[in-house]
């Protein structure tokens, strides 16, 4: 049995469906009640933070562009997370093991933390209040469809249909091979780094759009150590290029700066 194999039937490999199995905490299970309960500190950081922006935004000069730091940048939320230290010692290749067989079990673990994160503020995710999946203004993503025309669609229908593409991905064991010396295919790496873009995607929609929903339901700093267990591993084996990092750039470079995973 190769490593892989060994550790692939935790992250999901036999669902066929686009949620996996839970692993989150019980504060996951979010529901429109239970953001209307918030700790009295949260509700208070977020009024400061809120109030930060806005007098950011009036001292932006005379030029009249106006500046708003997004939420999930402001203090204290941009520095909370459950891990101290630097990330760079766990996504590190081990000793011993195929390059391609750690890239394949963080893919199905990273798939399946963001589903229950997705789960958690779904059904706010409407038509309605995202009308298109974006990453903040001037960022908006477009789905492929199958005659190769670029479509706009709602952010949950893209979600959507990304969770799919991905599962679909994951249970082919044509790409993510789970028998003794069947090798991964040529084209492998060039999968994984699309998978790793749509992941990185619904991040970026997420942070932008439902951060206010993560400090609703406190689990921001799960939320934020995911994140950036997640983009420490894309930088170490560069799954991500710049040009599609940027809407969370800002981000990346504080969690450089605390020293998350030089």
């Amino acid at each position: 049995m190769s490593f892989f194999n060994s550790f692939s039937r935790g992250f999901g490999r036999s669902s066929k469906k686009s949620k996996p199995q839970q692993t989150q905490p019980n504060q996951l299970q979010a529901s429109a009640s239970s953001l209307s309960v918030s700790s009295s500190s949260s509700l208070s950081s977020i009024s400061r933070a809120t109030s930060y922006t806005n007098t950011s935004a009036g001292n932006a000069g005379n030029n009249g562009k106006v500046q708003q730091k997004p939420l999930f940048m402001c203090q204290p939320f941009v520095r909370q997370s459950l891990v101290t230290g630097n990330f760079k010692t766990i996504v590190q290749l081990p000793n011993y093991v195929d390059t391609n067989e750690w890239l394949a079990l963080y893919a199905f673990e990273f798939f399946s933390l963001l589903n229950s994160f997705y789960d958690a503020i779904s059904e706010f995710v409407t038509p309605q209040a995202c009308p298109t999946m974006n990453a903040g203004p001037g960022v908006d993503y477009l789905w492929m469809d199958s005659s190769k025309k670029a479509i706009r669609l709602p952010a949950a229908t893209y979600i959507d249909y990304t969770f799919s593409w991905i599962s679909s991905k994951l249970d082919d064991r044509s790409i993510f091979p789970t028998k003794q010396g069947v090798p991964f295919p040529p084209h492998f790496i060039s999968i994984l780094k699309n998978i790793f873009r749509q992941m990185f995607r619904v991040f970026a929609h997420i942070y932008h759009n439902h951060f206010d929903k993560m400090l609703h339901l406190g689990i921001q700093s799960h939320w934020n150590s995911l994140f950036t267990h997640f983009i420490g591993f894309v930088i170490n084996f560069d799954l991500i290029d710049d040009k599609e990092r940027e809407p969370l750039q800002p981000l990346i470079d504080s969690l450089e700066a605390q020293g998350m995973f030089l």
